[in-house]
């Protein structure tokens, strides 16, 4: 990505941040100089809580290679999306007269896996993202132009916890699939009707044992080689078009 590129994502300086965020920009994160103080620090730091922005201390030298500009040790990175309201986003689903279908991605790092999962999920029709805040691949830029412009067509959710969204998932009625290489049936005789939410896990520690715990259906894609693992955009894209197959 070029630099001018990179610069036109991010806000730098306490009050321009300040502004940007009563202002409702969709604020990927604020990245903030360790050991900053003051009361105008402070006064900025209580308003980036109080909007619920995901923020991190990082030494100064990371906000100096992200820009030469005068930052005041504060930084922020603009989502190039606008987030939606998971919460919000199933009831209208529902009464679309839809069965919901809802990808959970469960601390998925890389930004081109990230990507190539999103592209398959709008071709295949999901109708939500759910990331988490904070642990996983932002909506960059990147992101995008992997996901060939999905992630400006699909909704995506970013939510505080997962394991929360998870149990509002199942008690509005869709059944969560996990997928686990430890599944007790697998991925093409497990039943996938209904409304469901298909759960993808980071690429080196798999689905949350607790979501994995809770899941209606622990999903597993046979392995015949010697390598152990697929690919998670891989294995996302087998189990999304399986649903696609058993829902039609």
């Amino acid at each position: 990505m070029a630099k001018q590129e990179k610069e036109q994502q991010m806000v730098f300086g306490i009050r321009a941040v300040q502004e940007a965020i009563s202002a409702g920009k969709e604020i990927e994160k604020v990245m903030i100089k360790k050991g900053l103080q003051g009361a105008l620090f402070q006064s900025f730091l209580d308003e980036v809580r109080a909007h619920q922005v995901p923020f991190q201390f990082v030494p100064m030298e990371k906000l100096n290679r992200l820009t030469r500009q005068n930052h005041q040790g504060v930084i922020a990175m603009i989502s190039p999306v606008t987030y939606q309201d998971i919460e919000q986003l199933v009831p209208m689903l529902f009464d679309e007269g839809k069965e919901p279908f809802v990808l959970v991605l469960d601390h998925i790092t890389d930004v081109r896996n990230f990507g190539a999962i999103a592209r398959t999920a709008e071709c295949a029709g999901v109708d939500a993202i759910v990331i988490p805040e904070t642990g996983a691949a932002a909506v960059t830029s990147d992101a995008i132009k992997t996901s060939a412009g999905a992630l400006h067509k699909i909704p995506v959710c970013r939510v505080r916890s997962l394991i929360s969204t998870v149990e509002f998932l199942q008690n509005s009625g869709l059944k969560v699939v996990a997928a686990t290489e430890k599944g007790a049936v697998d991925y093409n005789q497990a039943n996938y009707r209904g409304p469901i939410a298909l759960v993808m896990g980071a690429e080196d520690r798999g689905v949350n044992p607790k979501i994995l715990a809770a899941a209606e259906i622990k999903s597993k894609i046979p392995l015949l080689g010697e390598i152990e693992s697929l690919n998670v955009s891989v294995a996302a894209g087998i189990l999304m078009y399986e649903i696609v197959k058993v829902r039609q």
